[in-house]
C-alpha cells in the first residue's frame, strides 16, 4: 500500500509540474533558512568532548576585593580566572584524576633560516595532564610526563600547522626548535584537532583555533613569561617588585581544569577547597564571603555565553519562518486536491475508505516535504559556505594561524537528520487539512447518473 500511495503521488506531481515546483520550492526555501540558522546554534551548543564533558571541571574561587563588586552584571561575580599564589596552593591536592592550570602567552619562535624568519607565535603553558584530561590527539609521539613539569625540562609539543612549517611535515620527535632565546626538544606532534569552539580556554576569543605550541608551566619561572590574554586584579602593589610581583598579587589570569570522575572526589575536591580558602582567610586574603565554584564544562561553557543569543534568536525566527512557508503553501495543496474532487468520488464510490483517501494524499505532502527538503538542503551547504567564507575573512588576523579550518559551520550527520524530519513536519503541517478536507468530500456530489 505504501508503494502505492508513492506511485500515486508521484504521478500527481508530474500531472502539474508547474504547481508542484512552486509547493517545493516554498519548502525548501523554509528548510534552507531554518538548517542555516539552526547549523550556527549547534556548532556552538554541541558537546566539544562528548563522553568526557561531565567530569571535567573549570575551577573559580572568590579573592576578589571585598569593598567593590567583580566587573560585570552579576551582583555575586567572582573572577573568571585564579591567581598564580592561589594556583600552586591547591595544584598540591591528590584528589582529582588529572589537573592543570594553564595560560596564554605569545613567543617567538624561530625556525631554520632555510625554512622561514621567526615569528611570534601563540603558546599554551600546561602541565602534561592537559593532554589526556581534553582528549587530545596525537600523530607523532606524545605529550610530556610529570618528570618534565617538575623540572622543567626543555621539552615542547607542536600542533601539524606547526610541524610543518619548521619540519615540513615529517616525524619531528627529538629535533629542536628555538623559541626565544632556549633550545626546545619536540617530543610530540598533534593530529588534526580543530574542535569548533575553544572550549579549555573561553576567558580569550574562543573562536581561535588551538594554540601551535605547548610547553610545561614550569617555564613560566625561569623565562618570565607573562599572559598574552586576558587578566583582573586588585589591591596595592606587592612589596615585591616586579615579575616575583605578579606572581604574589591579588591578579587573576590563570584557567585552572581539574577531572573528578565520581561526585564523591566532587564533593572531597571543594571541601578541599573550602578549608583552603578558610586557611588564607586567617592571613588576610579572601575576605568576602566563602565562594568556590568548580563548574562542569558545558555549565561553563553556557556561563560564558558561548552560544550567543543572537544564534538562538535567529533559530526561533527561521523556524517560525518555516512553520508560515507551510502555512501559505496550505491554499495551494488544498486547491489541488480539490480539483480532483470528481476522481476521489469515484474512488469512494467504488469502495474506498476515508481514511485510506487521507493517507494517499497525506503521503503526497510528505513526498512535497522531503523533494523540498533535498532541495533546501543543497541550499543551506551554500549559505552555509557563505558563513564559513564570512567567517574566514572576520578571523583573518595574525593572531588566527595558517592552515585554520574554514569550514567552521559544517551539516553534521545530526543537522542532516534534523533537517530530513523538519522537512517531514513542513509537510505533515502544510499537508495534513487539505487531506482530511478531500477525504471529507460526498462522492454523491461528483457522480452522475445517466
Amino acid at each position: 500500500m505504501v508503494l502505492y500511495n508513492l506511485r500515486i503521488a508521484l504521478l500527481s506531481l508530474r500531472r502539474n509540474p508547474v504547481l508542484s515546483a512552486v509547493i517545493v520550492g516554498g519548502i525548501a526555501l523554509g528548510i534552507a533558512v531554518a538548517t542555516v540558522f539552526s547549523t550556527t546554534r549547534h556548532v556552538f551548543a554541541r558537546d566539544p568532548i562528548p563522553g568526557k564533558s561531565g567530569v571535567l571541571y573549570y575551577v573559580r574561587m572568590d579573592s576578589w576585593d571585598p569593598l567593590r563588586p567583580y566587573p560585570g552584571n552579576d551582583v555575586g561575580g567572582l573572577p573568571t580566572q585564579i591567581t598564580y599564589r592561589d594556583m600552586a596552593g591547591i595544584m598540591k591536592s591528590d584528589i582529582p584524576l588529572r589537573q592543570s592550570a594553564m595560560f596564554l602567552s605569545s613567543l617567538y619562535v624561530f625556525p631554520d633560516p632555510n625554512v622561514g624568519r621567526p615569528r611570534r607565535s601563540p603558546v599554551r603553558l600546561c602541565f602534561s595532564d592537559f593532554f589526556p584530561m581534553f582528549d587530545v590527539p596525537f600523530r607523532f609521539g606524545s605529550g610530556w610526563d610529570k618528570a618534565a613539569d617538575a623540572g622543567p625540562e626543555p621539552v615542547v609539543v607542536l600542533n601539524e600547522e606547526m610541524n610543518d612549517t619548521l619540519f615540513g611535515g615529517q616525524n619531528s620527535v627529538g629535533k629542536t626548535v628555538r623559541i626565544e632565546d632556549r633550545e626546545f626538544r619536540v617530543v610530540g606532534v598533534l593530529a588534526h584537532w580543530r574542535p569548533r569552539v575553544r572550549f579549555y580556554d573561553v576567558t580569550n576569543n574562543f573562536f581561535q583555533p588551538p594554540e601551535p605550541v605547548y610547553m610545561p608551566f614550569g617555564w613560566l619561572r625561569p623565562m618570565q613569561l607573562r599572559t598574552a590574554g586576558n587578566s583582573d586584579g586588585w589591591g596595592p602593589a606587592p612589596s615585591t617588585p616586579g615579575f616575583e610581583g605578579l606572581l604574589v598579587s591579588e591578579t587573576c589570569w590563570l584557567q585552572m581544569w581539574v577531572e573528578l570522575p565520581t561526585p564523591a572526589r566532587l564533593a572531597a575536591y571543594q571541601d578541599f577547597l573550602n578549608s583552603y580558602v578558610q586557611d588564607q582567610k586567617t592571613h588576610g586574603r579572601f575576605q568576602r564571603p566563602l565562594n568556590n565554584r568548580v563548574t562542569p564544562l558545558m555549565a561553563w561553557l553556557r556561563e560564558r555565553g558561548v552560544v550567543p543569543p543572537e544564534a538562538t534568536m535567529l533559530m526561533i525566527v527561521s523556524l517560525l519562518f518555516l512553520a508560515v512557508c507551510s502555512l501559505n503553501l496550505m491554499g495551494l495543496l488544498l486547491a489541488k486536491f480539490l480539483a480532483r474532487a470528481p476522481e476521489v468520488g469515484v474512488r469512494r464510490a467504488l469502495g474506498a475508505r476515508r481514511i485510506d483517501i487521507f493517507v494517499q494524499h497525506l503521503v503526497e505532502c510528505e513526498v512535497v516535504g522531503l523533494a523540498g527538503g533535498a532541495l533546501g538542503l543543497l541550499l543551506a551547504k551554500g549559505g552555509l559556505a557563505w558563513l564559513n567564507a564570512l567567517m574566514k575573512t572576520v578571523l583573518s588576523a595574525p593572531n588566527v594561524t595558517a592552515g585554520q579550518d574554514p569550514r567552521f559551520f559544517q551539516l553534521d550527520v545530526p543537522m542532516t537528520v534534523y533537517s530530513v524530519l523538519l522537512s517531514l513536519a513542513a509537510g505533515l503541517l502544510a499537508g495534513v487539512y487539505p487531506a482530511w478536507r478531500i477525504c471529507r468530500a460526498a462522492p454523491a456530489s461528483h457522480l452522475k447518473i445517466q
